[in-house]
């Protein structure tokens, strides 16, 4: 069975999850619950703004060196943040279709394209860090306030094992060729050079990642921009589970946040954590006193908010490239017409 397959069909399990839990919970009463908060949950939307606003800050550290004309700047990056955000969310493209568009996007500012493919893939390598950091924090503060360590150990011990994932992709980023490589391979399986090597522009993305290997402080100044938005963005179910009418503390949010995301990057087949989320919230949200009908309904709520303010991030992207297509063929017809008159 094939990547895609196995996607296809985690996604129908995990979509069936969810359904499950929601009628077992019973669609009336959670309905109800959501009813409770009405339109103040439009709240969520403005607020979710705070955490991929910090993000970006930590993305235009990375990119600064390369563009020091301010070519990209913090609104520019912030739309394209949106557009990376509701692609990965919201379409099915892996969690990686959302940074090529990304790619694609900033170097229409006239930024060079490997710059702007290592400031992504060095901002997605700390986005890993900062999430086992994020989980860690959320465990610790579980096990202090409920003291209860036997669902914890499993998250804790499965987050454990991936963690010589990402060590090795930072060894190997930092001391391997990988983009060489990866260009060499791609030359040799389509017989020469082509338009998707000269894409992958291999030994110019090597030492742009170096490049920003060698800047430690402006790696940890962009990986403290992420964590803080981690941190910011765990409000969102406080905020949420207030309106709803269920208040928890702030350490409550931010440990059931940690907890749940790093559920939802252990089981990442599933597309959208469809299923996984709910049932972590669940599960997770038990353990603070929260009833299930509250978690469900708060995943719902999250789920809600991640359509309506990822559509118009998409609809604006499908909007600038029918513009750009749009540009392109014009110019191309004055060209066309121009070089007429000269014969």
């Amino acid at each position: 069975m094939n990547m895609k397959r196995l996607s296809y069909l985690a996604g129908l399990l995990g979509l069936a999850a969810a359904i499950a839990l929601v009628v077992h919970e019973g669609w009336s009463t959670i309905c109800s619950t959501i009813d409770h908060a009405g339109w103040t949950l439009l709240w969520l939307l403005p607020f979710h703004a705070l955490p991929l606003l910090l993000d970006v800050f930590g993305w235009r550290v990375l990119l600064a060196p390369r563009d020091p004309e301010r070519q990209a700047t913090i609104p520019i990056l912030f739309w394209i943040a949106a557009i990376r955000e509701a692609s990965n969310r919201l379409l099915p493209v892996a969690n990686i279709g959302g940074e090529i568009i990304g790619i694609r996007l900033v170097k229409w500012r006239g930024i060079n394209g490997a710059a702007v493919a290592a400031s992504v893939i060095i901002e997605v390598l700390l986005t890993l860090i900062n999430q086992y950091l994020f989980t860690a924090l959320g465990i610790v503060l579980l096990i202090e306030m409920t003291e209860n360590i036997g669902t914890l150990s499993s998250v804790l011990t499965a987050l454990i094992a991936s963690l010589p994932l990402p060590i090795f992709l930072i060894v190997l980023l930092r001391h391997g060729k990988v983009f060489t490589r990866l260009e060499s391979l791609a030359e040799k399986l389509l017989g020469g050079r082509s338009r998707l090597t000269e894409l992958i522009d291999g030994t110019r993305l090597d030492l742009e990642v170096r490049a920003l290997y060698a800047q430690p402080l402006r790696l940890l100044a962009a990986g403290a921009w992420q964590f803080l938005g981690f941190l910011v963005g765990s409000f969102e179910s406080w905020l949420a589970l207030r309106l709803l009418g269920y208040p928890i503390s702030v350490w409550d949010a931010i440990a059931i946040e940690a907890v749940t995301q790093a559920l939802r990057h252990i089981i990442f087949v599933v597309p959208a954590g469809l299923g996984v989320q709910e049932g972590g919230l669940v599960l997770f949200g038990h353990m603070i006193g929260l009833p299930a009908e509250a978690s469900i309904a708060l995943s719902l709520v999250k789920r809600m908010r991640e359509v309506a303010f990822g559509i118009p991030a998409l609809i604006s992207w499908q909007w600038a490239e029918a513009r750009r297509l749009r540009a392109g063929w014009r110019n191309g017809t004055s060209s066309g017409l121009s070089n007429t008159r000269d014969v």
